[in-house]
């Protein structure tokens, strides 16, 4: 079975990050074949006295607001579909939800069985924060399959580099897998980053990393190994960096030091028997803290599709 999806579900609202996921989804649905679906969820809202600033289409009259929303999302999901087709990708299917958007699209895509969701984010300020709550963060935490959160703008698609965060768990190690095979599709450089954190005591001026040694050993070992179970993937050895730092650190590191044509990938583990972000986990930390495009895969005993 192929390691690349053959069913991939887009999410759009119309603005500027989700036109970037659109292109970016019909970019990977013809290189690997994959049939496309396209969705965009809307909330029904009460009647209000007075159209204002905030509601999902402000420029709407109050007057019958919650069907003329109906219609707005209708329209909004047609032209959107309308400019993929134009471009020259193929919609196997058009979905209208009604609903809060991450829980309706997460859903979608559990009953679609998609091996992959693809939806728009841009970061906050400096900081480069994603902030929680976020319809993209939402569907990372629920999704039953791998979701790419594009951002970067044009510039940072197609990737040219893929940085794959592994903790040696199952999760990381299906994140490496996807993320090298969607790398292969543009001739991308692969490199593995295996990060060590623990405070370091410092006695006399000096750092005592002794106590260090065997762990960065095993990861280097344990580097070596995935390095060569990948080789099959992108027909040449991975990269590999062990480092001595907290892992989200170590990723953003990589990941800006490549530039902005990179490709960020690493696993979500489940949490207790709610798939549901752990926040402060690794792969928060990255969605967060990276500006590049970020493919979060989960644990999963089902094969993607």
């Amino acid at each position: 079975m192929s390691i690349l999806p053959t069913k991939i579900l887009v999410a759009t609202d119309g603005s500027k990050d989700a036109n970037f996921a659109v292109g970016v989804a019909v970019d990977l649905s013809q290189r690997t074949e994959a049939e496309l679906h396209v969705v965009h969820a809307w909330r029904k809202l009460q009647a209000l006295p007075l159209a204002r600033p905030g509601l999902a289409y402000p420029s709407l009259e109050a007057i019958n607001y919650p069907d003329a929303c109906e219609r707005e999302a209708e329209r909004l999901l047609e032209e959107q579909v309308g400019m993929i087709r134009d471009a020259g990708g193929n919609v196997a299917w058009a979905h209208l939800r009604d609903g809060r958007p991450a829980d309706e699209i997460a859903t979608l895509a559990k009953e679609l069985e998609a091996g992959l969701v693809v939806v728009g984010s841009r970061g906050a300020g400096p900081v480069k924060r994603l902030a929680t709550g976020s319809v993209s963060e939402g569907v990372v935490s629920l999704a039953p399959c791998p979701v790419l959160v594009v951002r970067g703008g044009e510039g940072a698609w197609p990737p040219s580099t893929v940085v794959v965060g592994d903790d040696s768990s199952m999760e990381a190690k299906r994140a490496g897998e996807l993320a090298a095979a969607i790398g292969s599709l543009f001739g991308a450089r692969t490199l593995l980053v295996w990060a060590y954190s623990a405070a370091m005591v410092r006695v006399k001026r000096t750092w005592h990393v002794r106590r260090f040694e065997e762990p960065l050993k095993r990861g280097n070992e344990y580097l070596k190994e995935r390095a060569t179970e990948l080789e099959h993937v992108l027909g040449k050895l991975p990269e590999t960096k062990v480092t001595l730092a907290y892992p989200a650190a170590a990723i953003q590191e990589a990941a800006e030091e490549y530039g902005e044509q990179t490709l960020v990938a690493v696993g979500r583990r489940g949490l207790d028997n709610v798939k549901r972000f752990a926040l402060g986990s690794v792969s928060a930390d990255v969605l967060r803290a990276v500006s590049a495009p970020v493919l979060i895969v989960p644990s999963s005993p089902e094969p993607c599709q």
